[in-house]
């Protein structure tokens, strides 16, 4: 690169973190989900609105030459990656204490029934698919079925809801079913990449994603273990956090080589890190999550925006009958199925209302099935309008419940399951 086209690429680093760090800080002063706030910052800065007002300065800024747009791509699976990592160090934490009958009552409601019905119905949304039919009613499955961690749990935090059964039980129940529908995008994108055009081929594509699990989540860490009783006494928190980076690294490129959804093995290496919540990793894993969350994740929730263009792709039939779907879907079965654990209504449409939350998962799925060709750009959009605006509204469900009643997720309350 020359040193123009150097300057140019780091200007639009700087404008795309500018944008998202802003449009994060102005919906958190507005109490909303700061994820909307830094894909919102994109979206200024996208096609959308800087190509409509000035399409000669937004190409200036992000198509300035022709390798521009591979260093952004790069950018944007890295902080993907990290995204993921720091989800997977919090799941071990917040899903514990859940109460399992809840637990299953909601993952039958909010994972089995959404997905079947969304595999059902993909065919009324045949026209936006790219790819493989299979790998695309997969998709369309887990789109109909995904509950955002993430989200839901900076929600519960900023409410001071976290340690109630309440939160306990959603995020067990989202833990369990999210690890699920990762494993079924890994098929999804093998299909769709030609790795598994049989039922030999996706059986060979389950078994080596859940042989890369199991050696991970098994074998791992005693081989971490046994190297972090090593390293204790003879590095300090800095070589750590390189070492627990390269660890990261290593899950990705393995599963790269192996075949395996690179998202998803960056998930399975958070959960292994999970696993050692000793003094010396502690504030280790709290540097890479604070790297992750200040600096990649809002670029590339910055770059999500960015890519979206409502100006083009914008299907507003499309968009309202997905979103009208998949939400009155995932809402009545989760609802029904607390009900049937022995909640009463108003605490299984609490159930309902907070597994419906998108958030980063939905928009992850999105990425990563527009990247491999299995959706078109009008039901990205649609995947990612849907978890911006369920995010936004299970904020909303819930504070208003709090308003109304500020004891309501108290104790025991509304759910005798509890």
């Amino acid at each position: 690169m020359s040193d123009s086209e150097t300057a140019r690429f780091f200007l639009s680093l700087v404008l795309l973190l500018i944008g998202a760090l802003g449009g994060g800080h102005l919906f958190e002063r507005l109490k909303m989900p700061r994820v909307i706030g830094e894909i919102a910052g994109g979206i200024v800065l996208g096609p959308s609105v800087l190509g409509t007002i000035s399409p000669e300065a937004h190409e200036w800024l992000f198509a300035a030459f022709p390798a521009q747009s591979a260093l952004l791509t790069a950018f944007y699976w890295f902080g993907l990656v990290l995204l993921m990592f720091t989800a997977g160090f919090k799941v071990q934490a917040e899903g514990g204490g859940a109460a399992g009958r809840i637990v299953v009552a909601l993952v039958v409601g909010a994972l089995m029934i959404p997905f079947v019905l969304g595999y059902a119905s993909a065919s009324l949304f045949a026209d936006t698919q790219r790819g493989d039919p299979f790998a695309f009613k997969l998709v369309m499955g887990i789109a109909a079925a995904v509950t955002s961690i993430p989200v839901i749990s900076r929600l519960f935090l900023d409410l001071g809801l976290m340690g109630t059964p309440f939160a306990r039980n959603v995020i067990g129940a989202a833990t369990i079913q999210d690890l699920i529908l990762w494993t079924i995008l890994a098929v999804a994108t093998a299909v769709q990449h030609g790795e598994a055009a049989s039922a030999a081929g996706i059986g060979r594509v389950v078994a080596i994603t859940l042989g890369f699990v199991l050696a991970s989540l098994f074998f791992a860490p005693a081989v971490v273990r046994a190297l972090r009783r090593w390293m204790i006494g003879k590095f300090s928190e800095a070589p750590f956090t390189g070492y627990t980076m390269l660890l990261c690294l290593i899950f990705v490129a393995g599963a790269s080589l192996l075949n395996v959804n690179i998202v998803f093995a960056a998930l399975v290496a958070g959960l292994v890190m999970a696993r050692f919540p000793s003094r010396h990793l502690a504030p280790v894993k709290q540097h890479i999550a604070d790297i992750a969350i200040w600096f990649f994740v809002p670029i590339y929730f910055a770059l999500v925006g960015q890519r979206l263009n409502l100006a083009h792709e914008f299907d507003a039939g499309l968009t309202v009958l997905f979103i009208g779907m998949s939400t009155t879907i995932k809402l009545v079965s989760c609802t029904l199925a607390a009900r049937a654990a022995d909640c009463d209504w108003a605490r299984a449409l609490d159930y309902g209302v907070s597994m419906n939350t998108r958030g980063g998962p939905g928009i992850v799925l999105a990425s990563v099935a527009y990247a491999a060709d299995i959706i078109d750009g009008r039901m990205f959009t649609a995947l990612v309008l849907a978890s911006i605006l369920t995010s936004f509204a299970t904020g909303l469900w819930l504070r208003w419940r709090l308003v109304r009643n500020p004891k309501v997720f108290a104790g025991l309350a509304g759910s005798p399951a509890e």
